[in-house]
């Protein structure tokens, strides 16, 4: 967990952070935290791609997830040029719908997909099935069945049970399916405990340092039916610090090794995951692709050649860092509560639902009034939601105008990935929608869900 997400703040304003101390300019964007496309309007009121949220908001409701296109096609093809020899899969799982899908199979990106669910969004909206990958700790018989009666490009192993699992469907079909072992390397990654994946102490993947990856690579090359084509490793999400990348590879590249001495294979590829980090607020520094890929590309070819082994083609698997800051979340303010010493409460029509990672990751995030500037001073804010929760807290404190009033809108940046992935009914709320907006026009690619969709699926 990083320094300014560890628990809640308290005391006076002197002794806060930097990025917590009231700022010059209240109504000032900072760029790193904001789709490209975002500014703020002569009127005050943030745009996006040339609309106005006020005109966002009339016609679509609050909450609703602004997806910025063109920021998310740039992202695409950032990554596939500081890339340019590897795969790019794109993590479906932190947002995916159809939309989506095509525009990342229009960007030339592969796509990741982790369920049965994701891999139905994925073929509905037209995405290739051969830069498809199939993920997941717990693949059923049914999804395993569908993927390869599908064609998908690869399928990464997970278990015994899942190789024997896939081993026996198969040979009913008389195919040779594609695969990829995922290797649980060890490394503790800086980043919050439950989306960190390579410690030994969790459910993903073959333990490295007790043996198991090596024999589970020994057993798909003795049995000769599915074509093992190299090694996986993921060691979890918003990760800053490259050095765990180093130690993974340098430890999976050793496994790949090992296999040649052993079997005399010499595994042709390596995915060395994704997890990269973006900016939720002013703290967060992530790396620009081309740095990524130049500090990546460095280890696996050195560590290639202290082990004398051919350079493998690599994947990478993006998602949040490139949904993530393509997409902010536009709220309405209900009501605003005031405790003396402490800070304001801003409540705004949304909440846990739509975003639960404040909840659940003690996720930090920043905040801004989207729909006017203020030349008022700023207090210090928490803006929650309306559920009845008291952890139902959306950015857990930033400084508002102090003139923030019920009917003001609240824009959220960084909310792309895993927030309406994640989202659920809680209190019977129904899920917002999610607009796309390019070149001054926006359609919807989400609908919101009504009380009806909800009521239809209670059959009591």
């Amino acid at each position: 967990m990083r320094a300014h997400e560890a628990g809640a703040l308290h005391g006076d304003i002197g002794s806060r952070p930097p990025w917590l101390r009231p700022p010059g300019d209240v109504n000032a964007l900072v760029p790193q935290l904001w789709p490209r496309n975002v500014t703020r309007a002569a009127d005050g009121a943030l745009a996006v791609a040339g609309l106005s949220v006020r005109d966002l908001a009339a016609e679509y409701g609050t909450p609703v997830y602004v997806l910025d296109e063109d920021d998310l096609r740039t992202r695409c093809r950032e990554f596939r040029a500081a890339f340019p020899d590897a795969d790019v899969y794109y993590a479906g799982k932190a947002f995916l719908c159809r939309a989506v899908v095509r525009m990342i199979a229009e960007e030339g990106m592969f796509l990741d997909v982790c369920t049965g669910g994701e891999l139905a969004t994925a073929l509905s909206a037209g995405m290739p099935p051969e830069r498809i990958g199939f993920h997941g700790n717990n693949k059923s018989v049914a999804e395993l069945s569908r993927a390869l009666d599908a064609g998908v490009g690869r399928i990464i192993l997970d278990s015994f049970t899942e190789i024997d699992r896939l081993t026996a469907l198969a040979r009913e079909r008389g195919v040779r399916p594609r695969v990829l072992i995922r290797v649980t390397v060890g490394v503790e990654a800086h980043t919050h405990e439950f989306i960190a994946t390579a410690h030994e102490d969790q459910k993903f993947g073959f333990s490295l340092a007790g043996g198991a990856a090596a024999a589970a690579a020994f057993k798909v090359i003795d049995e000769d039916v599915l074509e093992l084509r190299g090694l996986h490793s993921h060691i979890g999400s918003q990760i800053f610090d490259a050095s765990g990348f180093e130690v993974s590879a340098r430890r999976v590249l050793g496994l790949q090794a090992q296999i040649r001495d052993a079997r005399g294979v010499e595994l042709p590829e390596l995915d060395l995951g994704g997890g990269f980090g973006i900016a939720y607020t002013t703290q967060d520094d992530p790396a620009a692709p081309h740095d990524l890929a130049k500090r990546l590309r460095k280890i696996v070819d050195g560590e290639c050649a202290a082990e004398k082994l051919a350079v493998p083609h690599l994947s990478i698997e993006p998602g949040r860092a490139i949904v993530g800051p393509a997409v902010f979340t536009l709220y309405e303010v209900g009501t605003v509560k005031d405790v003396d010493g402490i800070r304001t409460y801003v409540s705004v029509d949304g909440g846990m639902s739509d975003n639960i990672r404040t909840a659940l990751y003690d996720a930090s995030y920043s905040a801004t009034v989207a729909n006017r500037a203020s030349s008022v001073e700023p207090l210090l804010a928490r803006v929650v939601g309306k559920h009845c929760e008291s952890g139902d807290i959306v950015v857990k404190d930033e400084f508002l105008p102090a003139d923030v009033q019920p009917g003001d809108l609240v824009a959220v940046p960084g909310t792309g990935a895993y927030c309406r992935s994640m989202a659920s009914n809680y209190n019977h709320v129904p899920r917002p929608s999610v607009v796309a907006v390019r070149d001054g026009r926006a359609r919807l690619i989400v609908r919101r869900e009504t009380e009806e969709d909800l009521l239809a699926l209670d059959v009591g």
